[in-house]
Order: structure tokens, then C-alpha cells, then sequence
């Protein structure tokens, strides 16, 4: 056990963080295949990420200013109390196309709530970032972000498995959605249980410089910036997710509780590697590592596209996530490592900003090219372009690829 979780609000902090985790996973299953299945068309699922990320883009500026404005713990519970609203909304949804013929309107109402669930989850992820410094001394906090990488990714593993569960057992959506109502409602009370208070971090008035010294600061830092465009352009091109669902029901042929587990093959590699790093950290050529790890990224990718067995797709998927995962804690640590604490926040939204244009708008585009050229093209296609993002970037960022420990001053370049 790390020192860290002798204390009472660290247990709560992650305690929230498992249970949100489930909930997004098994929610993220049902509106996939409940899309996929009105539809049967592979660009709505991009949609699906698209609505997504527009919210998670137009407001990042805003949610990373208030992180740093207001008590972080205060927006943990307003967040999760949103979702718990927006999960309400997805059953509601779920039961009228039970009785609808009209998949279109149904269809329409999923995007539009989905916009909801993206705005609060906006507002929740930087201050989930941000808070975590703040809970754990620093001589600790490297591994405490590996732990808590496991621990979020034990959330991924048990969440798309189960709600892929629930909905076969069910033969529908809205079962998947209340439970996850549930979770967010138990997240709730637990982040309320916290005693840390974090107050106004930021204490210059508002003004345009506040609100964007985050963008600007992760522009000068061009390890930090690289880092992060790593990730943002290898998991925009070779992300697969968003097609699982068709890989599911059109190409393997594994039905609901099939897609749960290929959801959840990527978190059980991201997991394992994450208690490996806690265990046993990076210490030296870490840049060159996480470099060599995304190359790998993209290979799986590659043999996931190309697999026609369902058992070698879990097994690529799982490769996936494990040399993700090394980027994920890489990245994470600098974030919060050499970012000051009263712009912790708005740096966090900034970061939140490339992963969830890599994740959803990643969706978009898999989407589109999978409607152009085709599933199982579009998806080799791009594990070979998140080999060539390895490369681009290494040239780009030099001193990412010299980077020997996470120990990095700011604005290094």
C-alpha cells in the first residue's frame, strides 16, 4: 500500500474516481451499440464522439478558470450530480424507442443528452486532475498516479464488460443507464465525505491572461507540449474504439457481451502496466520509452484491424492499452509535476482538451473513413499513421525523446 492511502480523503478521491469510471464505461457501451443498432451506420457512431467533444473544446478554457477559482471538491460533486441526471435522461431515451418506430428521433435525443453528459464531464476531469496534488504529499504523488491509473482502469475493465453484461441480460439499454445512475449518485456522497478544501487557487482577478496562461503555458513548455501532441495525434489516428461495436456484431460476431469485452480488453493491459509502473517506476530514458511504447500502439493497431479472431482481437487490444498506458503516466505526471499549483487546473483542461479531441474526434473520424474506405481500412490505416506520429514527433520534440526522468523543469524545451 502506498502512504498515500492511509489517508481518508485519498480512499474517497479514488473511491468516487472508481465508481464515475464504471458508470462512463457501461454508458459508453449501451449508447454505442443502442446508436449502432438503430443506425446500422458506422458515421453515427462518429457522431457520437463528435457531440462529445465540442462541449470538452468550446469550454475548456472556462472549466480550467474554474478549477482554479473554486473549491475543486465542490465541482467533483456538482459534476457527478449532473451525470447522475444525464443517465436519468439516457433511460428515459432508452424507454421511448422501445415503443418508437422513428430511430431518428431517438437517435437525436441520445446526441443531445450526450452533449450534457461531455459539458459536465468538462467541468469534473481538470478538477479531478487538479485535486489529486493537493491530497497527495509530493514525494509520493509519481506513484500515486500510477496507482491511480490502476485504479481508474479497473473502472475500465469491469465497466464495458458489465454494461455489455447487463444489456444482453436485458435485451436493452435502459437497465445499463440506471445502475449507472447509481454510481454517479454513490460518487457523489463519497467526494461530499472529503474534508479537503481547496478554496481560490488563482489570486489575480479575472482577465484574459488568467483564463489563458494555461494554453500559454504548455506552449512554451515544448516537452509538455510534445508529450501531449504525441498522444493527441496517436490516438486520433489509432484509436479503434469507437468501431468496436461494428467489430462486435458485423465482423467477429460476439454480440453485446462481446463488445463489453473487447471494451475492457485495452484497460486490463493499461492496468497491469500501470501497477508495474507503480511498482517498479521509470527511472532513466523515459522519454524514449514512451516514444517506443506508442510505436507499439500503433502495431496492435494494426493487428487488431486485421484479426478475424476474437481472442487475438482481445489480446492486440490488450497490447493497446498496456503501451498506452506508459504514455498515460508519463504525461500525467509532468501535467501536474511541473505545472505551479494555482494553474494547475486550467493546465489539466488543456490536457483534457488533446485527449478528448483524440479520443472523440478520433470517433469522428474513424466513423468517416470507415463509411469512405471502408471498417477494417480505415482502422489499419490508422495504426500505420500512429507509427508515423512517432516519428513526426520525435523530430519535432527533440528534448521529449532526451528526456531521462520525469523530473523536468518548466519550460525546458
Amino acid at each position: 500500500m502506498i502512504p498515500a492511502a492511509a489517508s481518508r480523503d485519498f480512499r474517497l478521491y479514488q473511491g468516487a474516481r472508481l465508481l464515475s469510471a464504471l458508470a462512463d464505461q457501461m454508458l459508453s457501451v449501451a449508447v454505442g451499440w443502442q446508436v449502432y443498432d438503430l443506425t446500422g451506420r458506422p458515421f453515427d457512431l462518429g457522431l457520437v464522439g463528435l457531440v462529445q467533444f465540442v462541449p470538452a473544446f468550446g469550454l475548456s478554457l472556462l472549466t480550467g478558470h474554474t478549477t482554479d477559482r473554486f473549491d475543486r471538491r465542490k465541482i467533483l460533486m456538482i459534476c457527478n450530480s449532473a451525470l447522475v441526471v444525464t443517465s436519468a435522461l439516457l433511460y428515459a431515451s432508452a424507454s421511448a424507442s422501445t415503443a418508437s418506430t422513428r430511430a431518428g428521433s431517438t437517435t437525436w435525443g441520445i446526441y443531445g443528452t450526450m452533449v450534457l453528459f461531455a459539458t459536465a464531464r468538462a467541468f469534473l476531469a481538470p478538477a479531478q486532475q487538479a485535486l489529486l496534488p493537493d491530497i497527495v504529499p509530493a514525494e509520493h504523488f509519481a506513484s500515486a498516479i500510477a496507482w491511480g491509473s490502476s485504479i481508474g482502469e479497473i473502472g475500465a475493465i469491469l465497466g464495458p464488460a458489465l454494461g455489455g453484461w447487463i444489456y444482453s441480460a436485458a435485451h436493452g439499454a435502459g437497465p445499463v443507464y440506471l445502475g449507472g445512475a447509481t454510481l454517479y449518485f454513490i460518487a457523489v456522497v463519497l467526494d461530499g465525505g472529503m474534508t479537503m478544501r481547496t478554496g481560490r487557487m488563482e489570486p489575480q482577478a479575472a482577465s484574459f491572461q488568467t483564463v489563458v496562461a494555461g494554453v500559454v503555458y504548455v506552449w512554451r513548455n515544448k516537452i509538455l507540449l510534445g508529450s501531449i501532441s504525441l498522444d493527441l495525434f496517436a490516438v486520433l489516428f489509432g484509436g479503434a474504439v469507437a468501431l468496436l461495436p461494428i467489430y462486435a456484431r458485423d465482423i467477429l460476431h460476439v454480440g453485446p457481451w462481446g463488445l463489453g469485452l473487447l471494451r475492457s480488453a485495452p484497460a486490463v493491459g493499461a492496468a497491469a502496466v500501470a501497477v508495474l509502473i507503480a511498482v517498479r517506476p521509470l527511472r532513466r530514458r523515459t522519454g524514449a520509452i514512451m516514444l517506443a511504447c506508442v510505436a507499439v500502439y500503433g502495431v496492435a493497431t494494426v493487428v487488431f484491424g486485421a484479426s478475424r479472431s476474437f481472442w487475438l482481437s482481445i489480446i492486440s487490444l490488450a497490447v493497446v492499452g498496456a503501451s498506452d498506458m506508459v504514455s498515460v503516466v508519463v504525461r500525467s505526471t509532468l501535467v501536474q509535476v511541473v505545472t505551479p499549483a494555482e494553474m494547475r487546473g486550467r493546465v489539466s483542461a488543456v490536457n483534457m482538451v488533446f485527449v478528448g479531441a483524440s479520443s472523440e474526434l478520433g470517433a469522428l473520424e474513424l466513423g468517416m473513413t470507415a463509411a469512405w474506405i471502408g471498417t477494417v481500412p480505415s482502422v489499419l490505416f490508422g495504426g500505420v499513421a500512429a507509427c508515423v506520429v512517432v516519428a513526426v514527433c520525435s523530430l519535432l520534440f527533440s528534448g521529449l525523446r532526451r528526456v531521462d526522468t520525469l523530473e523536468v523543469p518548466p519550460l525546458s524545451s
